[in-house]
């Protein structure tokens, strides 16, 4: 896989713990992952639209969301995504520690690629490190 083909991710956590562990497990297991961080919603739109003061993030990019930050919690984010005419069609996973039948309900309402419960992906998240390294070869296969 050339440079122009690594994916990046957008890492939409408020929790600096988990984002670390998150962060961590992907330089683990999917080094060349580049990891932009963005603390909740607001951070993340200025980001994907060019508009933060330091982050930038490269193409093709796809967004790891958490549902509960303050600001803008996952799903105002995600409304606003969607409505957005340039942004709307970015891929999204959300990894939450909800497990609840609406959340997921109405995350995937708003067209989201996956739903992964943080308890389940592991403490040092090399099960969401491996699947990011399958989902890059399988959408971005090596020419």
């Amino acid at each position: 896989m050339n440079d122009a083909q690594l994916l990046s991710l957008l890492l939409v956590e408020d929790d600096d713990v988990a984002a670390e562990a998150v962060m961590r497990g992907l330089r683990k297991y999917a080094h060349d992952c580049p990891v932009v961080p963005a603390e909740d919603g607001i951070a993340a739109l200025q980001i994907l639209r060019g508009k933060h003061d330091v982050r930038r993030i490269a193409k093709p990019y796809l967004v790891l969301l958490d549902l509960n930050m303050p600001r803008m919690n996952g799903f105002e984010f995600l409304h606003e995504l969607r409505a957005d005419n340039e942004l709307g069609g970015t891929v999204v996973f959300i990894l939450t520690t909800s497990g609840a039948e609406p959340d997921r309900a109405r995350a995937y309402r708003e067209h989201i690629a996956g739903y992964m419960v943080k308890s389940a992906v592991g403490p040092q998240c090399s099960g969401l490190a491996r699947f990011l390294t399958e989902y890059r070869a399988a959408v971005f296969p090596a020419e």
